[in-house]
């Protein structure tokens, strides 16, 4: 039997007795037995019970729907049945972030805009009272007003380093190579978002920048990738490059995925090219999670740039290299694709030949 302390630790995720006591008052666990002291206890069947509503909370479920759940169904049933309403949640929560993406289109239209734009500049900011992210929409705008803002757009090449000025997060806690490689990744997708999700290891960058002085291999998992590498600036750095998925018929992760588990070569092949190199995996999930098995077993890259596409492998992939002792640069989430993994070793090479003698990334290590 557990008190209602050990209960909150053996369950973990931020759960506190009061949070206990809470779920207890509407009814979503079963009053606990009682110890001659008066102590509340709980069984293992406590623990797996609040386990299950924790993991439905965080799915975004409502405590009255999470308690409806569990009152409908016996507990063997419950993760059976979950899979239709886990889908249901996700239908809705994807509704609320198209339209949440659409405020955010419209005011990327609005603030997003260059000098050479902002003739139209003050009429653009007294539209934001327009757009309420709850309410309102990209629809909001009349086709009448963007076609009046957009006049100037012909006048001139537009200038992105301006437009990223206003619309990425402060990055002024970040070294000047990590906001570069932030700006470029968020430039090659179109997503201003991302610069959020993009995850690196204290000492990516060094390792990176020491790893190309001493001219080492970079490894892609496929050649879309391999053929996206700036091949001019890893000549000069002495670097070399090779794929480990040697197949030129390879366009998609799924096609990247059966050849690398229909060939053992592949897997054979990867052994020989981990240790002291920087890989570049863009598509193939199962390619990231071989090589993170590979350094448990003591293989030593000197980086990973880990950002294959993925719905389910890919996401727990990620989460399995960021929890290696290795060097890593990654993108939380299904998020990614063999051009941001490509342009990500792009930008560090060319911050290595542009700025060699910069140690601004030394800061945050």
């Amino acid at each position: 039997m557990f008190t209602i302390r050990q209960l909150t630790a053996a369950v973990g995720e931020g759960i506190t007795p009061r949070m206990v006591r809470h779920y207890h008052q509407i009814g979503l666990l079963p009053p606990p037995v009682r110890s001659p002291n008066n102590y509340r206890l709980y069984s293992d069947a406590d623990v797996q019970r609040l386990q299950r509503i924790v993991a439905l909370k965080q799915q975004g479920f409502q405590l009255s729907h999470i308690k409806q759940m569990l009152a409908e169904q016996p507990e063997a049933t419950v993760a059976a049945d979950l899979l239709p309403r886990l889908q249901q949640q996700y239908q809705t929560v994807l509704q609320h972030l198209i339209k949440l993406r659409q405020t955010a289109i419209a005011l990327e239209g609005l603030i997003g805009r260059d000098r050479g734009c902002q003739s139209m500049q003050a009429e653009a900011i007294a539209q934001l009272r327009l757009l309420d992210a709850e309410t309102q929409t990209a629809q909001s705008l009349s086709a009448h007003l963007w076609h009046h803002l957009d006049a100037a757009v012909s006048n001139h090449p537009e200038n992105f380093r301006e437009s990223l000025q206003y619309l990425l997060p402060d990055l002024a806690k970040r070294s000047e190579i990590e906001a570069d490689l932030l700006s470029h990744l968020v430039l090659a997708c179109g997503d201003v978002s991302l610069a959020n999700f993009v995850h690196l290891s204290q000492d990516a960058i060094k390792a990176a920048r020491e790893s190309m002085q001493a001219g080492c291999t970079v490894v892609g998992d496929v050649p879309p990738v391999t053929q996206i590498l700036d091949h001019t600036r890893l000549t000069h750095l002495g670097c070399s490059w090779t794929t480990l998925i040697e197949n030129p018929h390879i366009s998609n992760p799924t096609d990247a995925e059966q050849d690398f588990w229909e060939n053992a070569d592949w897997q054979e092949r990867m052994t020989h090219l981990i240790d002291g190199n920087i890989w570049v995996v863009g598509y193939a999930p199962s390619v990231l999670m071989k090589l993170c098995e590979a350094i448990e077993r003591q293989h030593r890259p000197a980086l990973v740039i880990g950002m294959p596409i993925g719905f389910s492998h890919a996401p727990a992939a990620k989460r399995r290299l960021m929890q290696l002792n290795v060097p890593y640069l990654t993108i939380e989430g299904t998020l990614g694709g063999g051009l941001l993994a490509a342009i990500a070793l792009n930008r560090l090479a060319a911050s290595l030949i542009e700025r060699p003698n910069c140690h601004c990334y030394l800061q945050s290590s």
